[in-house]
């Protein structure tokens, strides 16, 4: 599976950590940047996971602030993307059951490094349930 992936440099550490994971796991990743912890504005990173995304370069794409907000703010401003940010198991699991979601966003700052591991894992691997009354509501968020 190819993901695209992003950050600030809030989340950098976070990114290059989780990159690796994947690498090892199999997974081809596109760096979108940013490349340091040197500070920055986000909006252009997650504009560009979002584009790679929706122009079917990555199947799905993670984005990583300090908090997670922003990322997921930026990339839900793009018509077509469907972020979610995650901090435990649980949402990861629902917003890929309930919501398709095709971006995660993580907040560097708001979990540990084991979390998010898990959260990214269950986030790859867990496919939409595809039960009308979800593909219904998608549409309508769509709408």
């Amino acid at each position: 599976m190819k993901v695209a992936m992003g950050c600030d440099h809030g989340g950098f550490e976070l990114k290059e950590i989780i990159k690796g994971f994947l690498q090892e796991k199999g997974y081809e990743i596109t760096d979108c940047g940013c490349y340091s912890t040197e500070s920055c504005d986000y909006p252009q990173y997650g504009k560009a996971v979002a584009k790679e995304v929706l122009d079917g370069k990555a199947e799905k794409g993670i984005v990583i602030c300090t908090t997670g907000i922003g990322m997921s703010i930026v990339a839900n401003k793009i018509k077509g993307i469907r972020c979610a940010l995650c901090h435990n198991e649980h949402t990861a699991t629902m917003t890929r059951l309930h919501n398709d979601s095709n971006v995660l966003a993580m907040g560097a700052k708001e979990i540990s490094v084991d979390m998010a591991k898990t959260i990214t894992e269950i986030f790859l691997t867990t496919d939409f349930s595809k039960e009308e009354k979800h593909s219904r509501r998608i549409s309508q968020m769509e709408d």
